[in-house]
């Protein structure tokens, strides 16, 4: 007996086969309610090498073009004695032995400096995008991924985190504090406050004086919403109409400590199927 399909059977998809998952909606009190069904793009296989090269593609988008003044290590007053002299070709200073304006020398031009013409960008197919983002999705539900990016989570936890709606009518940090804290989370903010510290390296002048890690993420629905999350240590709020692979999975590692609103869940299933939220 065959043991392909029957005559008139369509094939079996990986979507047909993964199945769709399951939270229960948390109220803002930290008590479970009612179960949720999670999108179909929560069940996606992961593809670490797709949000990686993802990421990546959005970070070489926003490099600022640079390069070097077209002079810049060549100003000097320099000579060369010739060849069969028995020594090197360098050119040096007038009237002196020191080599200058080379590459090799000090102070002189580089050999291949950065040019404002090069382009940064890396591009990236659409359908390996869709797949980048919807396998950073389906990472915020693993618990070990979660735990190897460094994330303080409680033993026995259920990820994502889906709250009812409320959750995007706090204003003020002290709520979002203490909503956090039933939530058992607390602890990877604090984790974050005590990983803040001075940069290392010349970036201190350049506007980039502290390094903050990544904690946790809230997604809700509009832009606007749930304030109070926005200035505590590593938190970050963003809407479902800006979320991106890099907000899920930072510097390329899936797992980022993920909360979702009820509201945000239905936007995000609108924007997976292409329905305008």
């Amino acid at each position: 007996m065959s043991d392909s399909p029957a005559s008139g059977t369509p094939p079996a998809t990986p979507e047909h086969h993964a199945p769709h998952h399951r939270v229960h909606l948390l109220t803002v009190q930290g008590k479970p309610g009612e179960q949720l069904t999670l999108p179909i793009a929560f069940s996606s296989i992961q593809r670490p090498d797709l949000v990686r090269r993802a990421v990546v593609s959005a970070q070489s988008h926003r490099i600022q073009p640079h390069g070097t003044k077209p002079t810049a290590g060549r100003r000097h007053s320099v000579e060369w004695s010739g060849k069969g002299k028995g020594v090197a070709r360098t050119p040096r200073l007038m009237g002196s032995n020191r080599g200058a304006q080379a590459p090799n020398t000090v102070g002189g031009g580089q050999a291949h400096p950065p040019r404002v013409d090069t382009l940064w960008g890396k591009k990236i197919n659409v359908t390996e995008r869709r797949l980048a983002f919807a396998s950073a999705l389906a990472a915020t539900r693993e618990v070990k991924l979660v735990q190897e990016r460094g994330h303080r989570i409680p033993e026995g936890i259920h990820l994502p985190l889906v709250l009812e709606t409320k959750v995007e009518e706090i204003t003020t940090a002290s709520a979002a504090q203490e909503l956090l804290s039933k939530l058992k989370i607390w602890a990877d903010v604090d984790r974050a406050h005590d990983g803040t510290h001075v940069r290392a390296g010349r970036g201190k002048r350049r506007g980039r004086f502290r390094r903050e890690p990544k904690s946790i993420l809230v997604v809700v629905s509009v832009a606007g919403k749930a304030r109070g999350f926005r200035n505590l240590p590593g938190v970050d709020v963003v809407a479902v109409g800006r979320l991106g692979t890099e907000d899920l999975a930072p510097g390329g590692d899936c797992g980022r400590l993920t909360v979702y609103s009820q509201a945000a869940i239905t936007s995000l299933e609108a924007r997976l199927a292409g329905v305008p939220a």
